[in-house]
């Protein structure tokens, strides 16, 4: 016997299909000031049935229902033979989760585990549903068909469910005919409530349970490398620390630029460096990212990630992929803002050196909060320079323009940070990391992944 499995598919369809009909008005007189008054139309899953009509009723039979009102309910449910598909397909998506930190109850921005979601071919129906306007009066009735009647032209899409994995959320309601009023001649004098019944159907899929599996397919290959010297080893930490290695298939590397991902070959040159504070450009490889996706499934515009590890940050960098239209060589990368390093210093106008350039000579002039990021040393104590005034700096420090003092001084003093700190450039947009550790800066983000330093989420 199959188990048990019911997940609410066609309700979901129709608390959405209500939803289109709810908050609607019409106008029911003038205030004292002769301002319309506006009463809300309330909406109602329930056929006219005896036992609808008796709720409506407030179970009396001396009490008409209230009015204006809308209900809707289902008229036909056919199987659609015309949208049949292949009814032995079985679709399969690798997701991959974040992690779920326990403790705090939070998800953090590391990798979780991964799934493989096997998706069975759903079945086509036809949804038939009936709209009911009750009025008491012709306006309200006329108000209420020129509000909704806009809203289909031809149709209206629907979304049943947020799930990005639910190939079957997505139906439209089309019109089916109007029966305008349901009074017939003679029309007597006992029920004034009139009702219109309008008539619509939507194309639904309903599908059966997917399977979940963990996925089983190798994602990274960590090898342990020693000299042979196997106590020594184990002893200074070489096994398990100093002698890792990462590798990902083809020994492929990336360059981010941006919001562009290059693949790049194995043996692609890192220059200029990381470190470096300007971008490198493009190189002129042959390499096509659709060549190396198709081996693994097929990508998912914009939901399809790629994680890259930066070794400077204790998060992952993620973000979602496309496809550049333009060149095939490249990704178009929306990267997670949530897990890129958020500035810790106000951002600078420029990179400059101060021994080439100054203000009015290569620079503007300088003006109020204008700030620089040098890489040479400048002044000395004492000594007045035409360009930079008494102000003392060296390479890395970030130094700002203060019109009331109508001097130069220095905002960030690198010999005396303690911090890792981040800045960015204006003039290119370009973030920067500075490690005091090293004492020097570097782009914090951006620039050159080596293999082992990504992963691809289909």
């Amino acid at each position: 016997m199959a188990a048990f499995f019911y997940d609410n598919q066609v309700r979901r369809f129709l608390i959405q299909f209500g939803k289109i009909f709810s908050n609607w008005q019409v106008t029911k007189g003038k205030d004292p000031a002769g301002n319309e008054i506006l009463v809300r139309v309330p909406v109602m899953y329930g056929d006219s049935s005896r036992q609808a009509a008796t709720i409506i009723a407030n179970n009396s039979a001396s009490n008409l229902p209230s009015a204006p009102l809308i209900t809707y309910y289902i008229t036909g449910l056919e199987y659609d033979q015309k949208r049949t598909q292949d009814p032995t397909f079985i679709d399969k998506i690798q997701v991959r989760q974040r992690s779920y930190n326990a403790e705090t109850q939070s998800y953090e921005t590391v990798q979780g585990q991964a799934f493989t979601v096997e998706r069975l071919m759903p079945v086509p129906y036809t949804l038939r549903m009936s709209v009911d306007l009750w009025t008491t009066n012709y306006n309200q009735k006329l108000e209420l068909i020129e509000q909704l009647g806009t809203l289909f032209n031809p149709s209206l899409e629907i979304q049943s469910t947020d799930n990005f994995i639910d190939w079957t959320s997505l139906s439209v309601v089309y019109q089916d005919g109007i029966t305008f009023t349901s009074r017939t001649i003679p029309q007597g004098s006992g029920n004034p409530i009139d009702v219109l019944s309008w008539k619509f159907y939507m194309p639904i899929w309903i599908s059966n349970a997917a399977k979940l599996k963990k996925m089983g397919v190798i994602e990274k290959i960590i090898a342990s490398i020693f000299s042979g010297s196997a106590l020594d080893d184990i002893q200074n930490d070489d096994l398990l620390l100093g002698t890792r290695q990462k590798i990902t298939p083809y020994g492929y590397k990336l360059l981010l630029i941006g919001n562009s991902l290059q693949l790049l070959p194995a043996n692609q040159d890192f220059y200029p460096s990381n470190e470096d504070l300007d971008l490198p450009p493009n190189p002129n490889t042959s390499l096509y990212w659709s060549s190396l996706l198709n081996v693994y499934g097929t990508i998912r515009p914009g939901i399809s990630q790629i994680w890259l590890q930066n070794p400077f940050m204790d998060t992952e960098i993620v973000g979602t992929i496309v496809l550049d239209p333009v060149d095939d060589r490249l990704l178009i990368y929306d990267i997670d803002s949530d897990t890129l390093p958020q500035n810790t210093l106000d951002p600078v106008d420029s990179v400059i050196n101060p021994l080439v350039t100054g203000p009015n000579a290569g620079l503007p002039a300088a003006v109020n909060g204008v700030r620089y990021l040098i890489v040479d040393n400048i002044g000395h104590e004492g000594d007045t320079t035409i360009a930079w005034g008494n102000v003392v700096a060296y390479a890395n420090d970030i130094i700002e323009y203060d019109s009331d003092e109508g001097e130069w001084f220095v905002s960030f003093d690198s010999a005396q940070a303690t911090t890792v700190e981040y800045v960015t450039n204006l003039t290119t947009s370009i973030q920067y990391r500075y490690v005091d550790t090293e004492g020097a800066w570097m782009k914090s983000w951006e620039g050159w992944y080596d293999q082992g330093d990504y992963s691809i989420v289909i």
